[in-house]
């Protein structure tokens, strides 16, 4: 059955779009409605029923406006499924999972998702944005270390999430049971 997704993100040169836009295209291949959005252009999640957020990680840190994104909508998260990833890592270290900031990991389990899933980044000269970034991308760690694999099998794992909770919420046909009184005494 197809579900209504959205893939919300927070992203300060591109990279964690693009991760979002490739996992927003492989649900699409398993047939969902899929919406891919920037955090900061999302009022509404009511109409959806799964979310899935991502942000970029510096120094790490979430961008605020995906944590703004988390705290503004816990509530309704908690009544749907929800996955978390975020994108940053690069050079030898770009494999590595990173650490949830403090503020995610309290809002991840109000929401009671699970922890971010770390995908590796993007670092180049033409979409560095700041001092840091900039010395950087002029080194040699200037590259796009993004597992496009890894990304799509994510998402590929996701849908399978969605199809066996699917699987799990269908109601068995009632078994013939005596009926009860309305005090809770059973008739039969």
């Amino acid at each position: 059955m197809s579900k209504k997704i959205l893939v919300a993100y927070a992203s300060k040169s591109g990279a964690t779009a693009g991760i979002a836009e490739a996992i927003g295209a492989e649900l699409r291949a398993h047939k969902h409605d899929v919406d891919v959005r920037d955090v900061t252009r999302v009022d509404d999640i009511t109409p959806y029923d799964v979310v899935i957020v991502g942000s970029a990680i510096y120094i790490r840190g979430w961008r605020r406006e995906a944590v703004r994104f988390l705290r503004h909508h816990v509530d309704e998260l908690r009544e749907r499924q929800v996955w978390l990833f975020h994108s940053g890592p690069i050079g030898p270290d770009k494999d590595q999972d990173q650490a949830m900031p403090p503020a995610v990991r309290r809002l991840v389990h109000e929401i009671g998702a699970t922890p971010a899933v770390t995908f590796a980044g993007r670092l180049e000269g033409e979409s560095a944005k700041g001092f840091l970034a900039h010395r950087l991308a002029a080194g040699n760690l200037a590259a796009d270390s993004r597992d496009w694999d890894k990304i799509r099998a994510w998402a590929t794992d996701i849908n399978a999430a969605i199809s066996a909770t699917e699987r799990s919420t269908w109601h068995r046909p009632a078994i013939n049971r005596p009926a009860k009184h309305p005090a809770g005494h059973f008739l039969g």
